[in-house]
């Protein structure tokens, strides 16, 4: 419900915020001011954009966390984008996430909004060495039958879809 209300909002804000810019400017100056921001817009989202894509190299190489810098390049993109739209108020919030520490405070926001869950194999490692006692860092062993066939596998005609390594 909140997405089409924003997709109704928006829109009327621009309209309105055009209108107004429209009457103090007139037609053209209005005009070549989306149009500068749009330019400047894409300027900024390529430079921060190469200084994200550097911090996230950088962070890689030391195998460091790349959360960081993913989440500043996602909100750099979406700040082009509002950048690109033609709108001031769509400018405005672009203009506004371009600004490094309002993408922190949007970042940590969002993030104390999501729950993130993990799971890894710690744990049941854990419970294997508690269980088994005798393996020990081997991880978990997997008891399984096999059997030895002597023969090589039939060599599969043409056009025959199985593999000759199973029996049907």
């Amino acid at each position: 419900m909140w997405l089409f209300a924003l997709f109704l909002i928006v829109p009327l804000i621009e309209i309105s915020l055009f209108i107004t810019v429209g009457g103090w400017l007139t037609l053209w100056p209005t005009l070549g001011l989306v149009l500068l921001t749009g330019i400047i817009g894409t300027a900024l989202m390529r430079w921060q954009g190469m200084q994200v894509l550097a911090e996230l190299r950088g962070d890689m190489d030391q195998m460091r966390n790349p959360l960081s810098p993913l989440a500043h390049g996602a909100l750099i993109v979406v700040a082009g984008l509002l950048l690109l739209t033609p709108g001031f108020f769509t400018d405005t919030i672009g203009f506004l996430l371009m600004v490094p520490a309002i993408r922190s405070t949007v970042i940590r926001w969002v993030g104390s909004k999501v729950q993130v869950q993990t799971f890894g194999m710690s744990s049941m490692e854990g419970d294997f060495q508690t269980h088994r006692g005798s393996h020990s860092s081997a991880g978990p062993v997997i008891d399984g039958e096999f059997y030895e066939m002597d023969e090589t596998p039939p060599r599969n005609p043409p056009g025959k879809g199985t593999s000759g390594w199973t029996r049907h």
